[in-house]
């Protein structure tokens, strides 16, 4: 099969190699439909690493995905070949302490599609894949919403750690495909007002018309003094999307006493600070995400049931020839792009 291969910092080959096989009687045969290029694929693409996980080249990248169920293990009976279906990029273990107490997204012993040294990534025409983590899709969801299934999972997720439910007011500082998914999600729960920054108007366009109260773009506004004219008080939560320092400071400033941080972008930076003297007057939580967990069934009826529109955040398509120029583009904030997919 073909495949694309990280060779080294921003370098990129599209490469043959064995198509993967069936090894046990729980695990399906997928054939990819596409792939969407995520954050932290170009995290890995632009410096070969995410923290601690460092990419032993070379190495294959992507984990949004729609796909088609080619053969299915012996002991599988919920999946046919022929079924379209969304992936859930995590294989847990099922049985240590963190899966049994339904935490299965921080699983001891876990293995994550695409991560250095776990599991191939899905830029490829196969994969293979526990029959638990392929859940079918409706005929009248296309590849593209498919594909979204995966980034508006953790939308959904990071929305119901939210203390409130939903939360009065929220801001989203980051409109990138996770902000956006966050945007729907809340949208969805009946959040009264959310306020969305980003640095790029374009984006800003499509958190409008999705359904945010206010749109701000940082640097040319003083985003935090306009969002605080506007609630007086301050906001119930925000969303932090970017993983930059600057809008980790903007959270504490936007937030009222009492109010929790939702930390859900990926610094490259090691270390992030935060000033306790503020952090500590206001009572301010701060509550890291981590991916989905168990929410993609709950992403898929979102989308079928024409309650949350993603198309709007799909603006480009490429073949899995061109998977290089697709990474330059989302690396580099091209043309407006705000999710790349590429048709495999």
């Amino acid at each position: 099969m073909k495949a694309a291969f990280l060779t080294g910092i921003r370098g990129m080959e599209i490469r043959q190699t064995p198509d993967p096989q069936i090894t046990a009687p729980d695990e399906v045969l997928v054939k990819i439909d596409a792939v969407g290029v995520c954050g932290s694929d170009v995290h890995y693409y632009t410096t070969g690493a995410i923290g601690s996980q460092k990419i032993a080249y070379p190495w294959t990248v992507g984990h949004e995905c729609a796909g088609t169920i080619l053969e299915t293990g012996s002991s599988v009976i919920s999946l046919q070949p022929g079924q379209r279906v969304a992936v859930d990029p995590l294989k847990t273990c099922g049985t240590c302490d963190q899966c049994l107490a339904g935490r299965e997204h921080t699983c001891r012993n876990q293995a994550f599609l695409a991560c250095p040294g776990q599991l191939a990534g899905a830029l490829a025409e196969y994969i293979v894949m526990p029959a638990s983590c392929c859940l079918p899709v409706p005929d009248s969801m296309n590849n593209d919403e498919v594909t979204i299934v995966e980034p508006l999972s953790i939308g959904m997720y990071a929305c119901g750690l939210a203390p409130e439910k939903p939360p009065k007011r929220a801001a989203i500082l980051g409109s990138g495909p996770i902000g956006l998914s966050v945007l729907l999600s809340l949208r969805a729960a009946g959040a009264e007002e959310i306020f969305v920054t980003d640095l790029l108007p374009e984006r800003l366009k499509i958190a409008a018309a999705m359904g945010a109260t206010w749109t701000g773009c940082h640097p040319t506004q003083d985003v935090v003094s306009e969002i605080l004219d506007q609630t007086k008080l301050g906001v119930d939560c925000v969303f932090e999307c970017a993983g930059q320092q600057e809008t980790l400071d903007q959270c504490v400033q936007l937030l009222r006493p009492g109010g929790t941080i939702l930390a859900i972008g990926i610094p490259e930076l090691d270390r992030v600070s935060f000033c306790p003297d503020v952090m500590r007057r206001k009572e301010i939580r701060l509550q890291n995400v981590r991916r989905q967990n168990g929410c993609v069934q709950a992403a898929i009826d979102l989308i079928s049931s024409k309650r949350a529109d993603v198309m709007p955040m799909v603006t480009h398509h490429f073949g899995l020839d061109e998977s290089r120029d697709a990474f330059e583009m989302v690396a580099d904030y091209r043309d407006g792009v705000v999710k790349a997919i590429i048709n495999i």
